[in-house]
């Protein structure tokens, strides 16, 4: 049998004030991908193996979904102990009605902000700081979320630059010396990428690189 469902709107609050937060709610659960993208490790690890593939001059392998995937496992595992605190120190209050919703959002909040604060650049804060022109606050805490998470996010992609740089290097190595023993052997119609792929996928394969990339991944953000 169906279970009756029913919604509560006299609960010491106006119907405007439900509506209001009914609103709020669904405004936050239809952005709530971007937020993961936003405050989360997520960034950095897409990126990189976006970057990684590239570099071994693959086009569609692995597929994008695979790669997106593999990050969101990765990011789970990073960001597990901040989920844990922001769900014990904000939502499961919320749901046993211990705190209203502005105090549950700004306790959640709290745990995500801490881990953005531990991987930003003190100069991209500073950027976001002048740009908003705002008065810096005695301790990086106290800045508001619109500071700290576009700092955060493009702390991210320059750290993500600079680890795709150095997963290029040997690639390229391999594709110099490919390029030089073709034309060494005047086989200069040949393309070098078409012969370099092989070599790169058993490099990549011996150094065990999937495990390499992934648990590097993880300890660039002092997990693991």
């Amino acid at each position: 049998m169906a279970e009756s469902i029913k919604v509560d709107l006299a609960d010491n609050l106006g119907l405007t004030d439900h509506v209001v937060q009914l609103v709020a709610l669904i405004t936050v659960l239809s952005l709530a991908p971007s937020i993961f993208i936003m405050v989360t490790s997520f960034v950095r690890i897409v990126v990189v193996l976006s970057l990684l593939r590239t570099a071994m001059g693959l086009q569609q392998s692995p597929p994008n979904s695979v790669i997106i995937s593999l990050a969101l496992f990765l990011t789970a595992f990073v960001m597990t102990p901040t989920f844990t605190t922001a769900y014990h120190d904000g939502i499961e209050p919320l749901m046993n009605k211990k705190i209203e919703l502005a105090e549950a959002f700004t306790k959640t909040s709290l745990p995500f902000k801490g881990f953005m604060l531990t991987q930003v650049r003190k100069q991209d804060l500073k950027l976001f700081v002048d740009l908003s022109k705002t008065a810096e606050p005695e301790e990086a805490k106290d800045l508001p979320l619109q500071v700290v998470v576009p700092a955060f996010m493009l702390s991210e992609l320059r750290r993500s630059f600079e680890i795709g740089f150095l997963i290029f290097l040997p690639f390229i190595v391999i594709d110099m010396v490919v390029a030089s023993v073709l034309m060494s052997m005047g086989m200069m119609m040949l393309p070098p990428v078409t012969i370099s792929l092989p070599f790169k996928l058993i490099f990549f394969v011996l150094v065990d690189g999937w495990a390499l990339i992934a648990g590097s991944l993880v300890q660039s953000f002092g997990t693991g």
